[in-house]
């Protein structure tokens, strides 16, 4: 806290002091709020603030600290202040567009409730130039991450070639994948001789964040229609077909499947589909990007169905009233 006090009078030209903030307004807080974070009062250009430091800034989580931030400003009734000892250009990024006041000392001071904003260094490493997306393979390492939060087998504690002996995928496609989680500034890469992912986001708020940057895509290449399934390939439940096991809409009439591209043409090229077309069928087979029974792996569904957060991004172009209701529910109950 000294850092960010010596920080705002070197940058302004100010004499501010900071103090422990008084117990009648601590008395004013939920105990977890005082518990995580030190409090402290400050004069700046004669406004009375509150200067706020997470003691634990490993769990760092923009929704969860702009809802403690919040709680802070109510209780107390003035400006409040997040002080950050270091802050990925991310997460900086988020916190500008949410208008939070923050202080990282000697990198920036953006205060916008004062109309003060101060970048000093952040340096702009040289990166490969993004796509707007996710590849198909990143968004799969990204989901897999995502919906096998309570599984005993996670991304991040495997090494590169771990990872793409488990999900089937060569090494070279998993370096390529992280490189684009990478790029999109997503995850970071640890290790020297075995290289490992670190997503910098938390869970709950990973999918809520890629969705607004609209970096994750439909998995469905083409749907084909047959008049019978191959017997020779497990098929996952897919689109309509699907939607009853997480949600309460009614089983559909078309019977949807959804099959990795790969097997698909495995299929084709043997002459498998009978009457394959792409107007109509007893069997809608959804060709995907990338494997949906890999990515479904330890997901606890009771029935052969596609991941839920999959599901969504093949469905929510779809304007059916009752589909989006049940995208929704989706949404509510797997995003975590």
């Amino acid at each position: 806290m000294s850092k960010a006090i010596n920080y705002i009078n070197e940058t302004l030209g100010t004499n501010a002091l900071e103090n422990p903030i008084s117990n009648k307004f601590l008395g004013n807080l939920p105990m977890y709020i005082t518990q995580a974070y030190k409090l402290y009062d400050a004069i700046l250009f004669d406004k009375n603030i509150v200067l706020v430091e997470q003691i634990n800034q490993d769990d760092f989580s923009i929704l969860q600290t702009e809802k403690h931030l919040q709680l802070i400003r109510n209780g107390i009734g003035k400006t409040v202040v997040l002080v950050l000892e270091n802050l990925q250009s991310y997460n900086r990024k988020r916190l500008i567009e949410k208008g939070i006041n923050f202080i990282v000392p000697d990198k920036q001071l953006f205060l916008p409730e004062l109309l003060i904003n101060l970048n000093e260094s952040y340096p702009q490493a040289k990166t490969k130039l993004k796509s707007k997306s996710l590849m198909p393979s990143s968004q799969f390492l990204l989901l897999f991450h995502i919906i096998h939060k309570n599984n005993n087998w996670k991304i991040e504690g495997h090494s590169f070639k771990e990872i793409a002996k488990k999900l089937d995928y060569t090494p070279m496609a998993v370096s390529y994948a992280v490189d684009d989680l990478k790029n999109h500034e997503l995850i970071e890469v640890t290790g020297e001789k075995e290289k490992y992912i670190k997503f910098n986001i938390q869970r709950s708020e990973l999918w809520h964040i890629v969705e607004q940057e609209n970096l994750l895509s439909n998995p469905v290449l083409k749907t084909v229609f047959v008049d019978e399934l191959p017997y020779s390939v497990f098929m996952l439940k897919a689109n309509a077909s699907a939607l009853p096991e997480y949600t309460s809409i009614n089983p559909s009439k078309q019977h949807y499947y959804a099959i990795d591209k790969n097997k698909f043409y495995e299929l084709q090229k043997s002459n498998a589909l009978l009457n394959a077309n792409d107007r109509e069928g007893k069997f809608a087979i959804e060709v995907w990007k990338y494997n949906p029974v890999t990515l479904l792996d330890e997901f606890p569904v009771n029935n052969a169905v596609v991941d839920p957060l999959s599901l969504y991004l093949s469905l929510k172009d779809n304007h059916d009233e009752r589909i989006e209701m049940a995208l929704e529910q989706i949404i509510e109950k797997y995003t975590w």
